[in-house]
Parts: structure tokens; C-alpha cells; sequence
């Protein structure tokens, strides 16, 4: 009896982040990027993609949106920061093989396309694709659990965040 009343209390104490790209969950420790594999900006883990498009995670608003479109910040409607970076060394690129649909500011709902890039031309230039999506505000929650192997379709819950 009541069990509905525990359901929501976890329910508001929790964010959940769906995968914003289709492909292969792995964990922080595996990214070759000291500062997302150590994850100095933030805890998280990654995606390898399969396919150059990435949604929003949650519904929220865009914080950011870097000016050389391979990276974008996000701030969910229950305050999580996240932070998504498609490839490493991807912004010497200065936007080349990145298309943006989003701007600074704007609200966004969880599954909206925000991006897209050529996996193919990236990966033929020699840059990595892996993206990290890191919560730089992982400070403010007691516990944050990962989903760091097996394949992932956009949507899928990747990262729970406990308040």
C-alpha cells in the first residue's frame, strides 16, 4: 500500500539522461582524452557512434552552443549541466563536417535533433568520434549511475543522476 508515494519521491530526486547519439556505451576510462578520461570536466561516460546525428538527452534549454558546432551544452529542467562533445580534437576543425539546428538559449525537449556531422569524413580526416557526455555539475548529486558497455539506441537511459 503506498508504493505509489515512494515511486514519485525517487522519481523527484532523480534526472535521467537519454542517449543522445546511436551506438557503443563505454565507460570515461576509455576515452584517450585526459580530460574526459579522467573526467575533469565532470563525470560521464561516452558513445561510439554509428551514425552522425545527436539529440537531446533531456528536456531543457541550450546553455551553449560552441562556435565551432562540435560541441554543445545543455542545462536540464531539474538543473543537470551536460555537456556534449562529439569526437577529440574535433574543434581544430573550426565547424567543418558539423551542422547545428539549435542556438544559445533555446528549449529544447528530450529526443530533438540538435546536430549533425560526417561520421565518415571525420573518421577519414583521422579524428576519433567518440563522444563524451559528461554531467559538469556531477557535484550536486549522491549518486550517479552509468550505463559503460553494450549498444544504445537514441533515447535509451545512459546516465541516472540521484539528488
Amino acid at each position: 500500500m503506498f508504493e505509489f508515494l515512494k515511486k514519485n519521491k525517487k522519481e523527484d530526486n532523480t534526472d535521467i539522461l537519454g542517449a543522445p547519439l546511436k551506438g557503443t556505451a563505454i565507460p570515461s576510462s576509455e576515452i584517450k582524452d585526459p580530460t574526459f578520461g579522467q573526467e575533469i570536466l565532470g563525470k560521464g561516460m561516452a558513445i561510439q557512434p554509428v551514425e552522425g546525428k545527436v539529440y537531446s538527452p533531456v528536456d531543457g534549454s541550450i546553455a551553449v552552443v560552441i562556435d565551432t558546432k562540435h560541441a554543445v551544452s545543455i542545462l536540464s529542467d531539474r538543473g543537470a549541466e551536460i555537456l556534449i562533445h562529439v569526437g577529440l580534437d574535433t574543434v581544430s576543425l573550426k565547424g567543418k563536417y558539423f551542422t547545428t539546428y539549435i542556438n544559445t538559449g533555446d528549449v529544447v525537449k528530450k529526443g530533438d535533433l540538435l546536430m549533425e556531422f560526417d561520421i565518415d569524413a571525420l573518421k577519414a580526416e583521422g579524428f576519433e568520434v567518440v563522444t563524451p557526455v559528461i554531467v559538469c555539475n556531477a557535484d550536486n548529486y549522491k549518486d550517479i549511475n552509468r550505463v559503460t558497455s553494450g549498444q544504445v539506441e537514441v533515447g535509451d537511459k545512459i546516465i541516472e543522476l540521484v539528488k
